[in-house]
């Protein structure tokens, strides 16, 4: 998820007084998006507005159609292939909705990420090199994909950080490239590099059909911290990979694998853009999407309970589905993390609940290896795991939504199992601090095996629990 941070420009106050002056002649005007991340390029203490995308831009987007892409299903979540350049080099990267911008690893050798130990040897990212495509070039200091990446309330400001005259830039010729840019994640994650444009090819109706985007925007990025994998962002700003493709005013879906085919590389689980993502069926339960005052690019549900087999908890917080004055609050629903957390003190009561309805031996060795707050050894006969008797989980959002969690979602085997024993541990966590910015998150390990639909033109979000891997078989991305 991505998070907002700003800095203050050192610009003389004569040419501040100029650009004011100015001000008039920029004639089309947008909101700025405050979820992009910058620490690189400040902004003014004059406010501008910010000139939406041309008509070019709107036009070769709407030439995108319905699309449906391959996931692959990995670890802690799921990877997009994309295609990118001329010829296309293929980059691997984690399907994010909690973020906007799209970025790829650059360079065979360069790209550097920090504290990524755990990923040194991971093969599967692929790096992207700008030299080696012929379509590819840097984005301008005056496109709205610069100026949203770099947070700014003043379409001049990212061409006078790239050294234009005033006179370029009231003409609107000055075509030095963006600035480059620093954004960052909600759990520390940072990455650095230049916007890019380059040709994107993606498929259409079906995955035999592909098509070429030209020009999409895309962060090539040299360093990271604790981001070795490459992300397109899914959330609604300009910069998104939706946005871009002219999904907006549709939407998309996705039915994730199941976390045992992670890894499998001959079964992918279905990712739906378009016309055809939406289109639900009589067992689909849609509850509003809430918009956040602080992060309105992203996508919030309400949560009014939890119903732990036949007993509702105590009762939910306001803040998980409720924004206080400042915009914190909402429970984030979010494809890049792995994890459902809740807020204190609401989390301890729902493992308070769990505990006594449950038999077996707690692991607290595994507890403490882990860091997950409840562990169980469960009898393995044949040392193979079975549907072992714990309580049902069903999350109730708003508008009467009522969401049975699959088992596998909630509890799952840490390792195989031994002695005709093995070890389950519950998959929640607690939410570090939810004072600030969304009070609980919806994360992928619980979304397994469920279709969700994020209606984009409704302002809603649809649930329904599917066989994913018979999803993916029926739409041809199952090798046989």
């Amino acid at each position: 998820m991505a998070t907002s941070y700003s800095t203050t420009t050192t610009t003389t106050i004569l040419l501040l007084l100029v650009i004011a002056f100015f001000s008039f002649y920029q004639t089309q005007a947008g909101n700025i998006n405050p979820n992009s991340v910058v620490l690189g390029l400040t902004r003014s203490s004059t406010t501008f507005t910010i000139p939406k995308p041309s008509k070019y831009s709107r036009k070769r987007l709407s030439q995108v159609s319905d699309m449906i892409e391959p996931l692959r299903a990995v670890r802690d979540g799921y990877l997009l292939t994309l295609i990118i350049g001329t010829p296309g080099q293929v980059i691997q990267v984690y399907m994010d909705t909690g973020s906007d911008l799209t970025w790829v690893p650059c360079g065979n050798l360069s790209f550097d990420c920090l504290d990524c130990d755990d990923y040194r040897n991971n093969k599967l990212i692929g790096t992207f090199s700008p030299s080696s495509s012929s379509s590819s070039f840097r984005d301008t200091c005056g496109s709205p994909f610069c100026i949203d990446i770099h947070s700014s309330d003043n379409s001049f400001d990212t061409c006078i950080e790239a050294g234009c005259s005033l006179s370029t830039l009231l003409k609107a010729t000055c075509s030095r490239p963006c600035p480059s840019f620093a954004y960052s994640y909600g759990e520390g994650g940072l990455v650095a590099g230049t916007l890019t444009r380059d040709n994107l090819r993606v498929h259409g109706s079906s995955p035999y059909i592909t098509k070429d985007v030209p020009r999409f925007s895309f962060g090539c990025v040299g360093s990271t911290y604790r981001e070795p994998i490459g992300i397109a962002g899914f959330g609604r700003g300009v910069l998104s990979l939706p946005s871009q493709l002219g999904f907006l005013q549709k939407g998309f879906s996705h039915c994730f694998l199941a976390f045992k085919y992670a890894n499998n590389q001959n079964i992918s689980s279905p990712l739906f853009m378009g016309d055809t993502a939406t289109s639900s069926s009589d067992n689909m339960q849609f509850t509003q999407m809430l918009k956040s005052p602080m992060f309105p690019n992203y996508y919030y549900i309400g949560l009014e309970a939890i119903t732990v087999g036949n007993v509702k908890s105590a009762e939910v917080p306001l803040n998980l589905r409720e924004f206080d004055s400042q915009g914190n609050g909402g429970m984030l629903i979010d494809s890049g993390t792995t994890y459902t957390h809740l807020p204190e003190p609401f989390y301890s009561q729902l493992l308070s609940m769990l505990q006594p309805m449950i038999a077996y031996p707690r692991a607290t060795d595994v507890e403490r290896r882990t860091g997950f707050d409840l562990c169980y050894e469960v009898p393995c006969p044949n040392n193979r795991f079975t549907n072992d008797p714990f309580p049902s989980i069903t999350f109730h959002f708003m508008n009467n939504v009522s969401l049975v969690l699959p088992q596998a979602n909630y509890f799952y085997a840490m390792s195989a199992p031994t002695n005709s024993t093995g070890v389950k541990c519950l998959l929640f966590q607690s939410m570090d601090d939810s004072s600030y910015g969304p009070a609980g998150v919806f994360g992928n390990f619980q979304q397994q095996d469920v279709k969700v639909v994020y209606d984009l033109e409704k302002e809603r979000i649809g649930f329904q629990p599917m066989d994913c891997a018979a999803a993916a078989i029926s739409q041809g991305l199952h090798k046989k």
